[in-house]
């Protein structure tokens, strides 16, 4: 895990842990690794209540309740089946707050969409923020990144909403053993 990707779930803790919001997080490209990062914290529990990885088009229909046309329409990799995902991830585990990812990774595309393409999307069911990624540089740094701004992405976004962090001395510790 990045260093730097870390420190930012630290600094998403210190806006979320006493807000009382919480977040899930709908991951296709990135297969977890966003939810990886913001539990890699102690007190995430707090805040994260899970996430789902709906890599297929299938799982994302099935699971996240997106319409099949849409993405038939717009292709998998695109600003609607972002936000749709965010949508469909509040809905399900009933968060306040949601960080969606859909890509092409590499090496390869499935469509006419260049790989590096990634879209990032975050927020609420009701105010959404996208972020589209751009340039391939190899599936490992692709990933990386994506998993890297979208953090930011959405630590910006809570920095809107919550601009004091949480008393630091409220999170608790993790106890000695």
């Amino acid at each position: 895990m990045e260093f730097e990707s870390k420190i930012l779930s630290k600094e998403i803790l210190y806006r979320l842990y006493e807000s009382g919001k919480t977040i899930g997080t709908a991951e296709s490209c990135t297969s977890g690794r966003i939810g990886e990062v913001i539990t890699s914290v102690p007190g995430a529990s707090a805040y994260y209540k899970g996430g789902t990885i709906c890599y297929s088009d299938e799982a994302k229909t099935k699971v996240l309740g997106i319409d099949a046309d849409l993405i038939a329409e717009k292709d998998a990799v695109s600003e609607e089946v972002a936000i749709e995902m965010v949508k469909g991830i509040t809905k399900l585990l009933g968060t306040d707050f949601a960080i969606a990812t859909t890509g092409y990774a590499g090496p390869g595309a499935a469509t006419g969409i260049p790989v590096g393409t990634i879209w990032i999307a975050c927020g609420t069911a009701d105010d959404i923020r996208t972020l589209k990624l751009e340039g391939d540089e190899g599936r490992d740094e692709n990933l990386r990144n994506a998993t890297h701004r979208a953090l930011q992405f959405f630590l910006d976004y809570l920095c809107e909403l919550f601009p004091e962090p949480a008393d630091m001395d409220q999170i608790p510790k993790p106890e000695a053993k």
